[in-house]
This record gives structure tokens, C-alpha cells and sequence, in this order.
């Protein structure tokens, strides 16, 4: 059966080591973060990264116009590029894509964002994010069936057509829901759900599905995004969702057998 990889885009994550034990599968979608790659780039060009905190508590890379355009030069050109090149080179016959492309990954664009800023609420009118709830299916079974493994990145596309920065985390469940995947594995830098971020030893191997909204607390940072992403999936009937780490010897594999924290 089909499964789904998320390879983070934090920073000191062997991108490469996942790539090549995933050459060795068929039957797969990867989709890809860039964070960190972003950050460093938007230093260099002078627009440095900024983030906010909504009132719920999630942080997110704010994203005006011009951070839109130096996001998806990054997510979707270079990045995106290097990592089809990549399976190319080990016998896989990947095509890169956007959520923007046949509009792949669709959903609203927020016309408001509420953020706190210190002990104060603001409103942010010009910021291009939102949320996915729309994934062509149609698309993807198209290149699959004819031997293709797609390698997806937002930014993904608004009803109104304009591109939008969407977390990849919730992008992957959205896509392993509509393929009715077996796993969706989502692989970092860290072995998954850390009781103490602190300390690696302290990983939970698992989590019963019934009880994944107990641990949403214990989940710190941008694990909280991937967890809801996993309580997603779960919902719209994935079997399994592994937290766990791409840079062990054959992360794939290992995730698949075992490693990491399991949530079935």
C-alpha cells in the first residue's frame, strides 16, 4: 500500500540519508519542509525571518508578499529541485510539485490573522496563509499509476488563486488522508515526541489514537503542529502516523519497523 514521508526543514536534517533508503521503495508521496533554508537566505536578502504567536498559541512564519515570493523560491526551486535531482540519481522517476500546481493543495486563504505581541492582541490584514482542505487526488494517482513519485512542497493555492504559505506538516496528513495511506511517517531531527525536549532518552514509543489529544500538551514548538497533523490523519482513517528521525541509518525503514513514536 501507499504510504506518505514528511521530511522536515529544520536545520541538521540529513536529507540525503532519507533519500537514499527511500530509493529502495515504490508506492510513495514525499513532501518536504525548508524552514531553516528559508531563514538563512531571507537574511541575506535583507528580509529576515519573522514570527508570530496566535492567540491559540501556534507560532507561524508571518508571510507578506515579498516573504511569499522568497518562500517558494526556496521551497519550490531549490530545494524541490535538488531533491528530485537526488532521486533521479538513485533510479527514482520523481516529479516536484507544488500545492499550486493543478491545484494540488487547496483551501482559504485567512483574511485575518489575531497574534499576541507581548502582553498585546494585534490583527495582522496582509498576511498570505491558510489552511488546506482540498487535495487533487486525481493528480497524483495520475503520476503514480504511471511509475512517477511525487515530491510535494507548498505553498499550496486559494480558491481565489493566489498562492499561500500552509504548514507541510498538516499538508502531508491532508495528503495521506486522501490517498487512504497505511503510514504517514513524518521524520525531523529529534526521535519523535520527547517527554523533555532535553533529553532524547526520554522518547514516547507510543500512542494509542483514543488518547493523542492528552499529549498535545507535552509537545513543544513545531511538534505541537505535527501532532495535530497526526490527529488529523487519524481522523479521515490512517492507519499509523511515526514520528521519528532522518538521520539514523535507514530512517524509513527503521521508522516502519519500530523506531520512533508510533500513534495507531
Amino acid at each position: 500500500m501507499v504510504f506518505v514521508v514528511k521530511i522536515g526543514g529544520g536545520k541538521g536534517i540529513n536529507v540525503n540519508n532519507v533519500l537514499e533508503d527511500l530509493a529502495s521503495y515504490k508506492d510513495f508521496v514525499l513532501v518536504h519542509g525548508g524552514s531553516d533554508e528559508t531563514n538563512q537566505i531571507s537574511e541575506k536578502l535583507g528580509k529576515p525571518p519573522k514570527f508570530v504567536t496566535s492567540i491559540s498559541g501556534h507560532t507561524s512564519r508571518y508571510t507578506d508578499r515579498e516573504t511569499l515570493d522568497i518562500f517558494s523560491m526556496v521551497y519550490a526551486g531549490k530545494i524541490n529541485v535538488n531533491i528530485v535531482a537526488k532521486l533521479q540519481s538513485l533510479g527514482v522517476d520523481a516529479v516536484g510539485l507544488t500545492g499550486v500546481d493543478g491545484r494540488l493543495l487547496e483551501g482559504f486563504r485567512k483574511d485575518t490573522i489575531k497574534i499576541i505581541e507581548g502582553s498585546k492582541r494585534k490583527v495582522l490584514r496582509d498576511d498570505f496563509t491558510g489552511k488546506i482542505e482540498k487535495v487533487n487526488i486525481g493528480l497524483l494517482n495520475l503520476l503514480m499509476s504511471n511509475g512517477y513519485v511525487p515530491v510535494v512542497t507548498v505553498p499550496a493555492i486559494s480558491y481565489e488563486g493566489e498562492p499561500i504559505n500552509a504548514d507541510g506538516d498538516r499538508a502531508a496528513a491532508a495528503i495521506a488522508a486522501a490517498l487512504k495511506a497505511e503510514d504517514l511517517i513524518i521524520l525531523s531531527n529529534v526521535p519523535g515526541l520527547l517527554k523533555d525536549v532535553n533529553d532524547p532518552n526520554s522518547l514516547i514509543t507510543e500512542i494509542p489514537k483514543a488518547r493523542i489529544g492528552e499529549f498535545m500538551d507535552v509537545a513543544q514548538d513545531r511538534m505541537k503542529k505535527k501532532v495535530m497533523g497526526a490527529q488529523e490523519a487519524l481522523e479521515q482513517g490512517i492507519k499509523r502516523v511515526i514520528f521519528s528521525s532522518a538521520n539514523i541509518d535507514k530512517p524509513v525503514t527503521s521508522a516502519r519497523s519500530g523506531y520512533g513514536t508510533h500513534i495507531q
